[in-house]
């Protein structure tokens, strides 16, 4: 069965809530050749492993593009046929943070390229708003910036589902039914 997918669906949930998974499935649900564009950065033995476990999970049938900061012009690059999945905001703001970027510049790029992809994009961000207030202005920051930047995303996206406990609950849109 082959799904239809709108412009943009945003997937979010907490850490380790079964997102990526999710997201995986909605995109192989679409029987369209996949991209998976991978923010994250490997500099330490934690982050290789969570990779190579993210990598083995999807197999060979995705075209990886890794856009740990240009995520920009990895979506330009990707042709209308394809479905993308962009895993994850969190990780690629985090960068952008840590390389001192005008955090306000960088959303509005990506929102751009989000908005003007030639495929159907699966957007992965974490709910970092959730839990108690971090004692550092940077985590602080990020915080402040990660809230703004999933409302920009999901006040744009067509669909925005969450996940909880590896489960699904629609936020905006109707929920689709995944093949098991």
């Amino acid at each position: 069965m082959t799904m239809r997918l709108p412009h943009m669906t945003l997937v979010i949930g907490g850490a380790a809530s079964g997102k990526s998974v999710w997201a995986e499935r909605l995109a192989e649900a679409s029987a369209r050749p996949m991209t998976y564009i991978a923010t994250a950065q490997a500099f330490d033995d934690e982050m290789r492993l969570k990779i190579a476990a993210h990598q083995a999970r999807r197999g060979s049938g995705w075209a990886t593009v890794e856009a740990p900061l240009d995520v920009p012009s990895a979506l330009a690059d990707v042709p209308g046929d394809r479905v993308v999945l962009l895993d994850c905001v969190t990780l690629w703001l985090t960068n952008q943070l840590l390389a001192e970027a005008d955090l306000a510049d960088v959303e509005t790029g990506l929102i751009k390229a989000l908005g003007a992809c030639a495929a159907p994009v699966i957007v992965v961000s974490n709910e970092v708003g959730a839990g108690i207030v971090p004692d550092n202005a940077l985590s602080r920051r990020f915080r402040a910036a990660q809230g703004r930047l999933n409302q920009s995303i999901a006040a744009r996206a067509d669909r925005v589902v969450g996940v909880m406990a590896g489960l699904p609950f629609a936020l905006k849109g109707a929920l689709p039914e995944l093949p098991a």
